[in-house]
């Protein structure tokens, strides 16, 4: 059958090509005029255990995963094992043919507590301790069944390009499970090579391995499978130029057009790959017209958060990217920048926590301490984006917020959409414009003394850089006075307090509606879900999905979560039968927040906090039993490997 949507996975050990592999088959179902989004998962070590990637690849705008799986494409024995049950009727699973044979207790990556419940799962449905007796059942189920010689492909690609050692041709088991996967679903191939001669740009001699590869997959897949697999994949008209972009990727290029000049980073996953990617692109900024960009890897994330103050205080726009250990660390430098009205701009990439966590997993943890971390209280913007647009945008608009309220801007972008991929149409940048605020070009000395820090109504005091003629200012750790001399008096530390909170209800004031909350569905519903960040597409697609069953829903997506837009928040919920908050963390920290800042109470909490994202499929299913009154008050999903 020919498919409006299907769903692939591959897997393999880390560092076994699973992203290459997986970038491949995005960019060549891409190139047919596909839509497509996808997650990459990973474990924490640098190599060896188990990573994936699941794309949905569909004729429409898809925006989040679901549950099942219509080809398995496995590099070895425990992505079988781990995902085989995931595989839907009519389904298929490609796998090494050597790997047919293998007992579950030899994987030795597949750790105790997993083997166990597996153990208890497939004796009560009376399946085997081998690969080859979970692929019976799973032929059982309809599911058709691809063992590949992957080891004598390799050989003969080897021999044709004669190369003695086959170890340096494992990792091109990737390319064979693409080949493999491609010509089962009788996908056309030349837009595969396409796509490789694009992944491995400007390294020929690598890319026409690979297009060997590639063929002599499709070949034997052809010749030994013929067209038994139930699902192909027809090449569609593009009907306009797309973009495929992972969420950092994103959040980078909107930085540039941000105008962003300087950006700081200690590694730490996953925001390293922003700051690499932009290293990787300072060039591209400079051909675009918008300058370039210092990428700066300092020695800790105290000098990190530090130094991108410093260059903002010159009149440089300038951020940091971290994770929750490093934002840790960067609380007092943030404490600093807010006592000094720096506009500083801080990325943070939410992870499974508390401490380390699950460094290379999905989590919401951080909501509350992004709004309150530091020591004392002072203004800070917090944005939370939901979906791969947003996180360009919202990375370019932080600076605007930054510069026009003089305040740090903390951009919250969780692991799932980090590592998320996305095909889009071609962003409207005539949407996007750069908005300095309140800037002292040049003071004459008839003016009198400068105040940086000057009293006014709004709280936004007039702004010069550091060596703009005519002006003289001190920065200090310390509460001061207008002019930035520390000072202790009671009636100034009032006013002081003041002036900076004051900016708070400025920007709450000023900036409109439709850029802190989202609304999707029928403003006035019955039934309201309140959420951020991620789970956004699959809410969406939830929503549609039960809207055909006759439930009438609004959604409201908080994009700024401080100042919050409780008015119009509070608006729906107070008429809403049914109020639902859905979040990835313990304790429904938006929902609570929302109870502090209305007094409304949430009648029901989706929360899943095991490190993977939301399904459209099991959120569809929560949804709707909350919604008819058959769910508990609190539902803990638990889809993911």
């Amino acid at each position: 059958m020919t498919n409006k949507e299907l769903n692939w996975v591959i897997g393999g050990p880390q560092g076994s090509g699973v992203d290459t592999a997986a970038n491949i088959f995005g960019r060549a179902c891409g190139y047919g005029g596909y839509n497509l989004f996808g997650k990459r998962e990973y474990h924490s070590n640098i190599k060896g255990l188990h990573s994936y990637f699941h794309f949905r690849i569909s004729e429409d705008p898809v925006g989040a995963n679901v549950n099942d799986v219509d080809l398995l494409a496995a590099f070895d024995a425990e992505t079988v094992v781990r995902h085989a049950q995931d595989v839907a009727a009519n389904g298929g699973v490609i796998l090494e043919k050597e790997d047919l044979g293998t007992k579950f207790s030899e994987i030795k990556t597949l750790p105790v507590e997993f083997l166990a419940d597996l153990h208890k799962k497939l004796e009560n449905r009376g399946i085997g301790e081998t690969v080859g007796d979970l692929m019976e059942n799973a032929q059982e189920r309809n599911i058709q069944v691809y063992p590949v010689p992957f080891l004598d492909l390799l050989k003969e690609v080897a021999d044709e390009l004669a190369i003695e050692k086959l170890s340096r041709m494992i990792r091109m088991k990737n390319v064979l499970a693409v080949g493999i996967s491609f010509s089962l679903l009788n996908y056309n191939v030349d837009l595969v090579e396409k796509a490789i001669r694009t992944v491995f740009g400007e390294k020929h001699r690598i890319a026409d391995m690979n297009v060997l590869a590639l063929r002599k997959a499709y070949s034997y897949a052809r010749q030994t499978f013929g067209d038994n697999f139930r699902h192909t994949l027809e090449r569609l008209e593009l009907d306009e130029e797309k973009v495929f972009l992972l969420g950092y990727q994103a959040a980078a290029l909107g930085k540039i057009l941000g105008g962003c000049r300087l950006q700081t980073y200690y590694p730490i996953t996953p925001a390293a790959d922003e700051s690499e990617y932009l290293e990787a692109h300072e060039i591209f900024a400079l051909k675009k017209g918008n300058g370039a960009v210092l990428v700066i890897q300092t020695e800790d994330e105290i000098a990190a958060i530090n130094m991108a103050s410093g260059a903002a205080l010159t009149g440089v726009r300038a951020a940091t990217a971290t994770s929750g250990p490093g934002f840790s660390l960067m609380v007092e430098g943030l404490s600093w920048a807010g006592n000094n009205e720096v506009p500083v701009v801080i990325t943070y990439y939410q992870r499974g926590a508390p401490s380390t966590g699950l460094p290379t997993r999905h989590g919401q943890d951080d909501l509350r301490f992004t709004i309150h971390a530091g020591h004392g209280e002072f203004p800070r913007i917090v944005l939370a984006s939901g979906d791969i647009k947003e996180c360009f945008f919202d990375a370019a608009n932080a600076f605007n917020y930054a510069e026009k309220y003089q305040m740090p801007v903390i951009h919250l972008i969780d692991k799932a959409l980090a590592n998320s991929t996305q095909s889009l149409p071609f962003f409207d940048l005539s949407k996007f414009k750069i908005e300095r605020g309140n800037i002292v070009k040049y003071r004459d000395a008839q003016q009198g003394e400068y105040k940086r820090f000057k009293f006014t109504d709004s709280g936004v005091s007039p702004r010069a850089f550091l060596g703009t003629e005519g002006t003289t200012m001190w920065y200090t750790g310390d509460e001061h006075d207008e002019t930035g001399h520390i000072s202790e008096e009671p009636s100034n530390r009032n006013m002081m307090m003041e002036k900076r909170m004051k900016k708070l209800e400025t920007a709450h004031i000023e900036i409109p509606l439709e850029e802190k909350l989202s609304l999707f569905g029928q403003k006035g519903a019955e039934n309201v879900v309140v959420s951020w960040g991620s789970p956004k597409g699959a809410i969406l697609e939830a929503m549609r999905m039960l809207q055909t069953e006759g439930f009438d829903i609004e959604f409201m997506q908080a994009r700024m979560i401080n100042p919050l837009p409780t008015e119009r928040i509070e608006e729906s919920l107070s008429r809403a039968r049914t109020k639902i908050t859905v979040e990835m963390n313990y304790s429904g920290q938006l929902a609570n927040i929302v109870t502090e800042k209305t007094g409304v109470f949430m009648d029901y909490y989706i929360l899943k906090y095991n490190g993977r994202p939301m399904t459209t499929t099991e959120l569809h299913k929560a949804l709707r039993e909350a919604i008819r009154g058959e769910a508990p008050k609190r539902q803990v999903l638990n889809f993911g490997a």
